[in-house]
């Protein structure tokens, strides 16, 4: 088995422009499969378990903003969960909304309609500003 061992990896024609073959003839760009933040357990004013590529979480009572470190661009996608820390048959969802390049915002609803407060997860995919 071969191995390579590198601190640091760059595209030869521009600095993003690494390709990767993932299949017999497919090909993707490495750039665009990497998750550009995330946040695990993000718990309101107690903050978070962990996370990447972001400085700071509000708190806003009924919801929880998160600030980018580094700037999204205008188009990207996130996928939510809530992280209900013990079995219940309550169902859960989490809505996105106020989204810009900076910042958004969750909120987690229960099955019924009312307002939940569970920790909460996202991962955040597309280009960086």
């Amino acid at each position: 088995m071969s191995e390579i061992l590198v601190n640091k990896l760059t595209g030869k024609t521009t600095a993003n422009d690494i390709t990767v073959t993932v299949g017999a003839t497919a090909t993707a760009k490495l750039e665009q499969g990497l998750a550009k933040a995330w946040v695990a357990q993000l718990d309101g004013g107690a903050g978070a378990n962990d996370s990447f590529n972001f400085a700071s979480f509000t708190d806003n009572g009924d919801n929880n903003t998160s600030t980018f470190t580094n700037n999204m661009s205008a188009d990207y996608a996130i996928t939510v969960a809530a992280d209900e820390p013990q079995p219940t048959s309550i169902d859960r969802f989490v809505t996105v909304f106020a989204r810009s390049a900076s910042s958004f915002k969750m909120k987690t609803f229960t099955s019924s309609g009312g307002g939940s407060s569970v920790p909460q997860n996202a991962t955040i995919h597309g280009d960086l500003a």
